[in-house]
């Protein structure tokens, strides 16, 4: 892991992997990841991946975890750096959406990761590597991250 990693901002996809061992090899590498955040203090996300994830963990994974399973993992989560989007936010990511031709969603996560200072975006929606508002985006399944760490 980076040394000058201060905010490193999760998205929902790696949240699920973590909690979802049928997601074998992604699973390894997502709880590995935040096993190293929660180590250095650096994890961070928003309210919409919270959202996302609590949805996806309950409902859409082949052994969903319990609604009270998962609101434990959405409480634990919130000692972490927690962006709450305003409506200027939304517009925010409908400029950023427009400018970079990324998904509104994706525009939204990008968004409140750089709003929180993050210099490190973790998912696998987006070409690793690429710097959008400052905010480097790294999927932690690439054999990439494996070499670079």
């Amino acid at each position: 892991m980076s040394a000058e990693a201060v905010c490193q901002f999760i998205d929902a996809n790696v949240l699920v992997y973590a909690f979802d061992p049928s997601a074998k090899t992604r699973h390894t590498a997502a709880v590995q990841l935040l096993e190293e955040l929660w180590e250095h203090g650096t994890g961070c996300t928003s309210v919409q991946v919270l959202q996302e994830f609590f949805v996806i963990i309950t409902r859409k994974v082949a052994r969903p975890l319990s609604i009270e399973d998962a609101a434990d993992r959405v409480r634990d989560l919130t000692a972490w750096k927690i962006f709450a989007p305003t409506a200027h936010d939304v517009l925010s990511a409908i400029a950023l959406h427009t400018q970079a031709k990324i998904s509104f969603w994706d525009a939204m996560v990008v968004h409140a990761a750089a709003e929180l200072g993050c210099n490190l975006l973790w998912t696998e929606d987006l070409k690793h590597g690429q710097v959008i508002r400052g905010v480097r985006v790294r999927n932690p399944f690439s054999e990439q991250r494996q070499r670079s760490d």
